[in-house]
């Protein structure tokens, strides 16, 4: 993956025809675990270029069925490799590429967990519900299902568990303490105001598909290719590790 440099960046910035127009502005698609990444990226990009970014976030199948119903995203930022993969096949997208690896967490701020071993608690079944993404629409729903099914904990747990329309509905199940606890984004976790743990857990990655993001290009805008040119620089990746992601090398 090639590392490009912010100085090239704002180059580009100056002889892509248009690219440093106000009415540039680019609308990404962005997976609900990556929101507040993504909003310290557009910021560091729109300081650099002067191109302003808006987001739509939701859930990685939400999204990827707005873009085949055509809404006007530019680019998109899926919490997997499948659905990018569609869209580039169905000829709707191109330029795919990873941008952050996730991690998946077992989290917890019930208090009657304090000091207990949050894996040891969901083996035992001992817990009122248990808040994870819809497997169906959320890539870190679908890890979440592949780790309980692996561990031969899915059948019970489905009788307990809560289901969040999209990663950030699932944290605010937790963190509410409408449920006992969930499987949620690690990099969730360092996003300031949230409740301390009262017990935390990383599940293994070997326990769930990888969780590979990629992004895809969807216009041709100047802005757009610009953006996901950036989202490869050294600059950028530094913020995507700060938010507890790991990169491709």
């Amino acid at each position: 993956m090639p590392r490009v440099p912010l100085g090239i960046l704002l180059l580009l910035a100056l002889i892509l025809p248009g690219a440093g127009r106000a009415e540039d502005a680019i609308t990404v698609a962005v997976a609900s675990n990556f929101s507040a990444t993504a909003a310290a990226l557009a910021q560091e990009f729109s300081a650099d270029t002067g191109i302003s970014v808006r987001a739509a976030t939701g859930s990685t199948g939400k999204l990827y069925a707005q873009i085949l119903n055509g809404a006007p995203y530019d680019v998109f930022l899926a919490a997997d490799a499948a659905r990018p993969d569609m869209l580039v096949h169905a000829g709707f997208a191109s330029s795919p590429f990873t941008y952050a690896i996730g991690a998946l967490v077992l989290w917890s701020v019930d208090e009657s967990l304090r000091d207990r071993d949050c894996r040891d608690v969901l083996q035992q079944g001992d817990y009122r519900r248990l808040a994870l993404a819809n497997p169906m629409t959320a890539p870190y729903g679908a890890a979440a299902k592949d780790f309980l099914v692996g561990a031969g904990l899915w059948e019970t747990a489905r009788g307990q568990a809560v289901f969040g329309e999209n990663i950030a509905q699932t944290l605010q199940f937790v963190a509410t303490g409408n449920a006992t606890f969930g499987l949620v984004a690690r990099s969730q976790l360092l996003v300031a105001g949230l409740p301390p743990p009262s017990c935390c857990w990383p599940v293994p990655a070997s326990a769930h598909g990888k969780l590979e993001q990629q992004a895809v290009l969807l216009s041709d805008r100047a802005g757009a290719r610009l953006f996901v040119t950036f989202l490869q620089s050294e600059a950028a990746r530094e913020v995507i590790r700060n938010h507890g992601y790991e990169v491709p090398d």
